[in-house]
Parts: C-alpha cells; structure tokens; sequence
C-alpha cells in the first residue's frame, strides 16, 4: 500500500502542473488581486513577461518587462511580479479589488506564449488553497488518484 501511495503521489506531481490552468487569478487577504501565469519559459534565454487585462475590446498593460512596453499610467507602482518555482510569474495588482472591470479577461504572455482566463468579478475566489484547489480544471486527476489509492488499498 505505501509503495502505491508513493506511485501515485509521484504521478500526481508529474501529472497535475501539466493539465491544470496556466493562469489563475484570485483574491488575496488583503485584497490585492494575484495573477498566476504558469506557462514553462524557453531554457537558456532571457524570459519576457506582460500581464494585461482585457474589458470589452480594449486590452490594458498592466506590467511588462518588455523593452520598447510601458505599463498604463493607472498601474504604475501598483503591481508587482515575481518568479514563481519552478516555472512561471505571479503578478500582483495592489488596491483594485473594488475597482476592477466587471467582466475581465486576464492575460499572461511569457515568451510570446499566451494564456488567458476570464472571470466575473463576484466569482473572483480567495487565493487560500482550498478554494483554489476546488478551482483548477485538474481538481479530478487528484480526485482519480485518491479513488486509486482506495481501491488498491
């Protein structure tokens, strides 16, 4: 039992980053809004990254760190990203929880590789795991891998 147990948590880890959402966006406590954009970036170059949101058909830069890309003046010294292990970026956007458009796409691009989600403003969900975890599109593989575990056990 414990060797299928370790199996199946070894599948799992290999499984589960690779069908679940490239980006996530939630919540914070403090009611900042975080952009998880896991898309892998290119080994051995420079990775670029733009996060953006979309209302209607107008698309605004919210960060970069593209050359020749400025963010919208709204957004300066608003939003901050970091490097998320072990791959992708996490944007998070300080003060505009209240303030965000009603129906909003969220964009990531990494790369030139594109990800994107849209969501209602009142199905924004808090950035604790378990809301998260109930979120991801890949919440049934971890599911099947429990009904593995109990029938094998």
């Amino acid at each position: 039992m414990v060797k299928s147990l370790f199996v199946y948590g070894v599948l799992g880890v290999l499984l589960v980053p690779v069908l679940c959402d490239l980006i996530t966006v939630c919540v914070e406590d403090d009611e900042d809004l975080r952009v998880d954009c896991r898309i892998n970036p290119k080994p051995s170059q420079y990775n670029s990254y733009e996060f953006s949101w979309s209302s209607g058909s107008k698309e605004t830069l919210i960060n970069t760190n593209v050359s020749g890309s400025a963010a919208d003046v709204q957004f300066k010294d608003q939003s901050y990203v970091e490097e998320l292990e072990p791959h992708g970026y996490r944007m998070t956007l300080s003060g505009f929880t209240h303030t965000l458009p009603y129906n909003t796409t969220y964009i990531c691009k990494i790369s030139k590789v594109v990800a994107s989600v849209y969501v209602e403003r009142e199905h924004l969900l808090p950035c604790s795991a378990v809301s998260m975890f109930l979120k991801t599109s890949c919440s049934w593989i971890v599911c099947l891998l429990l009904f593995f575990c109990h029938t094998h056990s």
